[in-house]
């Protein structure tokens, strides 16, 4: 199975999951916008991912200036706050879990 974490009007996140489809994969999709994080959940996927919070930080939102001193438990806050401070799109697949950015990324999640 395949998780996508999707923002719809991302240009990246739509084509991760164009990617994904034109592999002949029907992936999960969550719009983690609407859905919202857990600390769980946030923590899983950057753990996962090999990242910290702060690689994982949309550092184009505005509201991310405010976290440049802050530690990992503090931006998992803000993360969870106001979810368009996650970088997108997170994926889930039989090999493992990336962030993908660049989108090529994708592809090693799709097959292990």
């Amino acid at each position: 199975m395949i998780t996508i974490y999707h923002k719809p009007n991302c240009s990246t996140s739509r084509n991760v999951l164009k990617m994904i489809r034109d592999a002949g994969h029907d992936p999960v999709v969550i719009e983690y916008l609407k859905d919202g994080w857990t600390r769980g959940q946030l923590w899983g996927l950057i753990s996962a991912a090999g990242l910290t919070p702060r690689q994982a930080l949309r550092v184009k939102e505005p509201a991310a200036k405010a976290l440049s001193g802050a530690g990992d438990e503090a931006i998992i806050a803000a993360m969870i706050a106001d979810p368009v401070l996650v970088e997108r799109p997170f994926v889930c697949g039989p090999g493992g879990v990336r962030l993908c950015r660049p989108v090529d990324l994708v592809m090693e999640t799709l097959d292990r």
